[in-house]
Order: structure tokens, then sequence, then C-alpha cells
């Protein structure tokens, strides 16, 4: 009998969780019983694709940095990586823009709606604008500074425990570069190095895989007992669709992109690509599913190392396409609702450019894109007095649409990483491995 694919097994998890979910927000106890002995094996596998994150980034971009064997393969690379994902950014966000103002949703919505969703929201509303006020406080070149580690060690994980990931990158790209200008036996035990443990963390990828399924049951449960109030939820269906809608856009906008760059079958790309997207799906954190993205589209889309070494983490880091597109869908639906008269020409044009730096900025983690969403309506001139008012309106449906585009910001990343390798001759035929693949060997 044939073995069941495992992004079959991962949607099967998701859907007993979500079932399971909805059983036990309706038993008394039921909740407790999720968060207490559900949710943590959610947290565990999270916490382990995290666990290898950082080690998977290193050893990918110095080991692809190094087996360039030029430099100025490495500006090459750089240049048409930014660059396509600056162009799908922007794509984005135009798509976010056109949909809105065509759909419409927020208009008519009732006095009273809105005084409900502040009352229920309004906390969770002033948390994420006091977060991006200490982003706005930063100095203009702040960005800039914090690319630059003074203590590598510090940049693996903050006071707050999350890596510093464009650190870790410039640092990895300092350290490759310099691989290629000392003597190559000088170099060698380094590379080696690096070379072997990055076969080690793939190899972590495929075992904690395997544990997929059951974590992204845990999560799916966990995301639905969440939902506390299902009416406030469906006056917000047409925001969301519209989000969706724009979403599903996207998508097929990147398969449009594989089939006529790559010449790849856009059915084949998804087969090949779903287990990752899922699992961004359950997590909501391109982040964490990063080790996952990288496996897949090595091992499975036929991607060099040295491409998907260096594009993939660059992309977790700048690239947030998903998020571009609902930052530019969620602020015109605001001011829909509550401040109509700022719905102008020239608003939407610095909506655009303002999405496009803030997505860039935007960390790779849960919810970071409704922090980012402040600092686009701010630019726009959008009455702080209404600020609380318009977040809260979106906080309801904010973590579905934060899972659904986190699976446009993966798929972005590894449509990119494909682009890029077909333009430097480096996408070849897939190569899979499986975890057991050695284990005859030492049993």
């Amino acid at each position: 009998m044939k073995k069941l694919a495992l992004h079959w097994k991962i949607l099967i998890g998701m859907i007993l969780g979500i079932i399971f979910g909805f059983i036990m927000n309706s038993v008394d106890g039921g909740k407790g019983f999720v968060t207490d002995w559900i949710k943590p094996f959610g947290t565990i596998f999270i916490n382990l694709l995290k666990l290898i994150a950082v080690p998977l980034i290193l050893a990918s971009l110095i080991k692809g940095i190094s087996d360039l064997k030029d430099i100025s393969k490495i500006k090459s690379m750089g240049i048409r990586t930014i660059s396509i994902y600056i162009g799908t950014t922007i794509v984005a966000i135009i798509i976010g823009l056109s949909i809105v103002n065509i759909v419409k949703p927020g208009t008519g919505m009732s006095e009273e709606t809105i005084s409900k969703i502040e009352n229920t929201f309004k906390g969770n509303a002033d948390v994420m604008i006091g977060k991006a006020k200490i982003t706005q406080d930063a100095g203009p070149l702040q960005a800039l500074i914090d690319i630059f580690p003074s203590n590598i060690f510090f940049s693996f994980s903050d006071a707050s425990g999350k890596p510093a990931m464009l650190q870790i990158i410039f640092f990895a790209l300092f350290v490759g570069i310099c691989l290629l200008l000392i003597p190559e036996e000088k170099a060698k035990p380094l590379t080696d190095f690096f070379n072997s443990l990055n076969e080690v963390v793939m190899k972590m990828v495929d075992l904690i895989m395997l544990t997929a399924p059951y974590a992204v049951f845990a999560l799916m449960a966990n995301v639905i007992i969440a939902f506390d109030d299902t009416s406030i939820l469906i006056k917000l269906l047409g925001y969301a669709v519209c989000v969706v809608f724009g979403l599903f856009l996207m998508i097929c906008f990147y398969m449009l992109l594989i089939k006529l760059i790559t010449k790849k079958s856009p059915l084949w790309f998804l087969k090949q690509f779903s287990p990752a997207q899922l699992l961004a799906f359950s997590t909501s954190s391109s982040a964490a599913t990063l080790p996952v993205t990288m496996e897949r589209v090595e091992e499975h889309l036929g991607v060099d190392k040295e491409v998907s070494g260096f594009v993939l983490p660059v992309g977790a880091t700048v690239n947030m396409d998903g998020t571009s597109l609902y930052q530019g869908i969620a602020a015109v639906f605001i001011m829909q609702v509550i401040w109509p008269e700022g719905l102008t020409f020239t608003n939407q044009l610095v909506i655009v450019g303002t999405a496009l730096l803030a997505s860039i900025g935007s960390a790779a983690v849960p919810s970071a894109g409704m922090v980012m969403l402040v600092i686009v309506l701010e630019a726009i001139g959008f009455p702080a007095e209404l600020l609380p008012i318009g977040l809260a309106l979106i906080f309801a449906v904010d973590r579905p649409l934060d899972m659904c585009r986190t699976v446009v910001n993966v798929t972005g990343d590894a449509t990119v990483s494909m682009l890029v390798a077909k333009s430097l001759g480096k996408l070849s035929t897939p190569k899979p491995k499986e975890w057991d693949d050695n284990l005859d060997k030492v049993i």
C-alpha cells in the first residue's frame, strides 16, 4: 500500500484539529483542556523549528556564498532577489487596493457594530499602537544600524527570545565572502564544517516533520477555541473575504510566474510545496516555517543550496507580500468605515509606498502586520483619536487572516527562489531525501 503523502497527513490533522476545537468549545471545561493538554504539543513543535532556524540560516548561507567561488555572483544574485521581491510586493499592494475599492466592504457598517467591536478589542489595539510607537520613535537610519550586530551571539536571541534575522544574515554573508577571499585550502575546514552542519540540520527538519500532523492538530484546535464571539466575525465577513480573495489572486500570480518563467507545472509546485504552506497556515510565522520552506525548496523543487540559502532567509525577513496586500485592504477598509473623507487618490498612493517599506521591515512573526498597519495609517494622516477604533475593527479576524497571509508570504519566498535559480541556471531535478535514508547503516 502506498504511503500517505505528508501534505495529506498535515491536512487531515488540520481538519481534525478544527473539528476537535469546535467540539471542545461546546463542552464545559473544553477550552481549559485544550489549553492545558493539547496546545503544549503545538508549542513544542514550533520551538523545535525555531531551534534549528538560526543554525540552518548560518550553515546554508555561508555554504551557499562560499560555493559561488566568485564575489560578482553574489551581487548578481542579490540584485535579482531584491528586485523581484520589490516587484511582487508592489503587485500585492495594487491587488489589495483594487479589490477593496471595487467591493467597498466598509460601507454600511452600523454604529452599534462599530461600538461593540471597539469595546471588545480596544485593549488589543492599544498594545499594537504602543509597539508601533517604539518603531516610529527610532531614528531614520535605525533600520540600517540594526543590520550590523555588535555581538553575533546576542543576535541569536534578544531579550524577548527572538533572533535578529537581518544581523544573522549579514554575519553569514560576511563570513561567506571572507571565505572566498582566503586561500581555498585554508577555507576548506570551515566550509566542510558548515556543509556538514547544513546536512545535519536538514535531517533534523525531516525528523521534526514526522510530528507535523499531530502538531498541526494541536495548533488548529487552539486557534478555534480562541474565537469567542462568532457574531463579530460574521459582521466582518465582507472584509475577510476581500483579503482572502486578494491572497488567492496573489497565489495565482505566483503560479503564472512559475509556469511562464520556470516552465514548471503550477500543480506540481503546489504539491511539492504544500507541507510548508500548511505549516505556515498553522503557525502564522514565516520564520518558524523557514526550515521546512528550505527543505521543500531544495529537495522537492530542485533549487540549488547556494540560491535557496541566500534567497529564502532574506525573503523570510524582507518579503511580506501577504502582509502588504492585507495592509492595503485593511487601511482602506478602516477609512471606509470611520474616515471616508480620507479616501483620496493621493492617500492611496502613500499607502502603496508606505506598505512596501513597512512590509520590508515587518518581523516574520504572528500579527507583526498589525503593528506595521499603524505606521501605514499614520503616514496618510489618519486621526490619532480614531486609531484605536480602526485597529479594533479588524482585530477579531486578524488571526485567521494572519494565517492566510503567512501562506502567501512563504509561497512568495519559494517562487522567487525558483525564479532566481532559473535565471542563474541553478534549477535542477529535485532529489528528495527521507529521514531514514541512512538508517540501515546505523542499526
